[in-house]
């Protein structure tokens, strides 16, 4: 009589359940104080202070109007989705051109320009803070959006151009070849037949930018001084400041502050965790 192996169905099943539970557990513990937040959104803040973690009686979207017009929020969310699409879209097209030719490439100089770019992603561009802001200064860039478009720009390119190149450089070499066979030139081999194979990598690329700088308060601070410049991290100091016993206002500002990168990941996620995941099953 044989007896059933450590490692059968059955165990296999509870240690299934186990994980399921956990990753249940934890997305509670996460989607939790979201939940809180939306929930004192739609409540007027006296209903808050008597029961901070109820459920709204009867739901409002007045503190969405008065954080959205009264706060300035239309501002400060039109300054962040500017800035931030336009420095993604510069990183991600200098880093899509720099890691197809590193990727599929050898020159002259080559290893030693992909260290030069993976160099950058060692370099804390904040403690860069002061010759930086002297030479934007020079440019007349301070308190320009073209300026802090053109900083957050330059601190993507050195991880994309890592991430990019990697993929470019899996790609077989015969799909290049096959396409110069039917005359393409190299820019349309680039953009009709290497990109649309990347995609994964590019929206991998596209999310890690997106978030840190759409988070990003000391850079912002530092090189805008116009209040109707500021981005939302920068005003959401004011606006704490000045409806700080107001937090219907403040928890309806933090979700306008919070939806995009939500969307943006509901968007992306198939697109990231292929990306993230490629090359394992090689």
């Amino acid at each position: 009589m044989t007896r059933p192996s450590p490692s059968g169905p059955g165990r296999v099943g509870l240690t299934s359940v186990a994980v399921y539970g956990l990753l249940c557990g934890y997305a509670l513990v996460v989607l939790g104080p979201l939940l809180l937040v939306v929930s004192n959104a739609l409540r007027p803040t006296r209903e808050i202070f008597k029961n901070p973690v109820g459920l709204p009686t009867s739901p409002s979207l007045d503190s969405f109007v008065k954080a959205w017009q009264e706060a300035s929020f239309n501002v400060y969310f039109f300054n962040s989705l500017m800035i931030t699409v336009a420095s993604v879209f510069l990183a991600t097209a200098v880093a899509s051109l720099a890691g197809y030719m590193l990727g599929r490439y050898r020159f002259p100089g080559s290893h030693l320009l992909s260290a030069y770019f993976l160099a950058g992603l060692m370099l804390p561009f904040r403690l860069a803070i002061v010759p930086l802001f002297l030479l934007l200064n020079d440019m007349g860039l301070i308190d320009n959006r073209m300026g802090l478009i053109l900083v957050y720009a330059a601190t993507g390119i050195p991880f994309s151009i890592f991430i990019l190149s990697t993929f470019f450089r899996q790609l077989p070499r015969e799909l290049s070849e096959a396409a110069r066979i039917d005359g393409a030139g190299e820019l349309t081999i680039f953009a009709r037949v290497m990109l649309p194979l990347v995609r994964p990598a590019l929206a991998t690329v596209v999310v890690f930018q997106f978030v840190p700088l759409w988070n990003d308060f000391f850079f912002p601070l530092v090189l805008l001084r116009s209040t109707g410049k500021w981005t939302l991290p920068v005003g959401m100091t004011r606006f704490f400041g000045e409806f700080q016993a107001d937090w219907s206002t403040l928890f309806a500002g933090l979700i306008i502050t919070t939806l995009p990168l939500i969307l943006l990941f509901l968007l992306a996620t198939r697109q990231i965790i292929a990306g993230l995941t490629a090359g394992i099953n090689k």
